[in-house]
């Protein structure tokens, strides 16, 4: 039983983990207003777990209401530092004013994915991940932001830890590929409870 696997998603490091991991998997990016979701929430002080989850399936449900015997997979990625939750940086200004804020402290980063048919969840599972970043001095900030702009503007926290953004961090408690925006291994056993690889 191979079902077919479609992501929500036009992030390329969602896709290459999917692949990877041996899943065929179609990109099919669901467009939601997430600055709207995100000040709704905010104004009932939803958590940002709820936030991440909520995100997720809004874009699942979206594409699955379109193809409805397919999975389709919604993914977010929340990061939050002492009760403020941070979004995609809108300039290479936010950019710096972001990893200033996080430089030696520890912040979370929740990666939930929630899978639909037909509309409606089938699975849901939000991953958390504690990192602690060293001290930046202003200079490295602002040099790592201004050779790494168009690939940082689309990461919340305005590094990539899986390239040139790991030398920032001096702890992680936590799954990497959680890190990465995708709670994969959650994800795969889930997949092989339904029978997938048989």
């Amino acid at each position: 039983m191979h079902s077919h696997l479609v992501l929500a998603s036009a992030s390329e490091i969602r896709a290459r983990l999917l692949r990877d991991a041996g899943l065929a998997v179609e990109i099919c990016p669901a467009r939601i207003d997430e600055a709207a979701v995100r000040a709704s929430l905010a104004d009932e002080r939803a958590s940002p777990r709820d936030l991440a989850d909520l995100l997720s399936e809004l874009k699942a449900r979206k594409i699955s209401e379109r193809m409805p015997e397919a999975l389709v997979l919604g993914a977010d990625q929340v990061l939050e530092l002492d009760g403020k939750v941070f979004a995609k940086p809108a300039s290479q200004q936010d950019a710096v004013a972001q990893l200033t804020a996080l430089g030696g402290r520890t912040h979370r980063l929740l990666s939930a994915l929630v899978v639909c048919q037909a509309g409606q969840p089938l699975w849901r599972h939000v991953g958390e991940v504690r990192l602690t970043m060293h001290p930046l001095p202003e200079a490295e900030i602002a040099a790592h932001v201004a050779a790494h702009w168009q690939s940082i503007r689309h990461a919340v926290g305005c590094y990539r830890l899986e390239d040139h953004g790991a030398r920032f961090f001096s702890a992680i408690e936590g799954d990497y590929f959680t890190v990465l925006g995708l709670p994969l291994i959650e994800f795969l056993t889930w997949l092989r409870a339904r029978g997938e690889f048989a």
